[in-house]
Order: structure tokens, then C-alpha cells, then sequence
């Protein structure tokens, strides 16, 4: 199964520049191990600057890290790859199970 990390007390942020140059701060909600079953991590972010009761789109990236453990590329989740989109799913809905308690 995989395994996910949340970084509350500890907050981190990624910027995310688009194809036009603009750039957008993200927090990471939380990581999900997935290198046992699709050989790869996989990080959902938030934008930040948004109030609670706000609905947000959560973004979904795969991710490999550096030789030397720090960050690497994100690479977009294939769109035809359900395998993976459930597995996102499943460890999300688990973490939102897990934040409501």
C-alpha cells in the first residue's frame, strides 16, 4: 500500500511557473510513496492564499528525486493512467478521512 506524508507542522511550498512565465505559490497538502508499485512519488499540491471555505483544485504530480535525495522534475500523471489516478484517490480520500477525525 502506498504511504503518504503530511508536513503540517512543518509547511512546505513549491513555485510553479506556466508556460507564459507566470509563476504560482503552491503548498504540499502531502506526498504519496508510490516507487513500490509504480516506481515513482507523487506530491498534491494547493494554491496558497486561499480562504478555507474556498473550493481549490488539487494538483497532482509524479515526481523523482535527485541522486543526492533533494527534489526533482514534476511530471504531469498521464491522463489514461487510471491505475494511478485511483491510487492518488484512495490515499487522498484516506488523508482527508484521517484530517476530519
Amino acid at each position: 500500500m502506498s504511504e503518504y506524508t503530511n508536513e503540517q507542522d512543518e509547511r512546505e511550498f513549491i513555485t510553479l511557473v506556466d508556460d507564459e512565465g507566470n509563476e504560482t505559490l503552491f503548498e504540499i497538502l502531502l506526498t504519496i510513496d508510490g516507487t513500490e508499485e509504480y516506481g515513482k512519488k507523487y506530491v498534491l499540491l494547493v494554491p496558497t492564499g486561499v480562504s478555507d471555505d474556498e473550493e481549490v483544485e488539487i494538483q497532482a504530480y509524479s515526481y523523482t528525486e535527485n541522486e543526492d535525495g533533494t527534489e526533482g522534475d514534476l511530471q504531469a500523471i498521464p491522463e489514461d493512467s487510471a491505475v494511478e489516478w485511483d491510487m492518488i484517490e484512495e490515499v487522498f480520500n484516506a488523508f482527508v478521512d484521517e484530517e476530519g477525525e
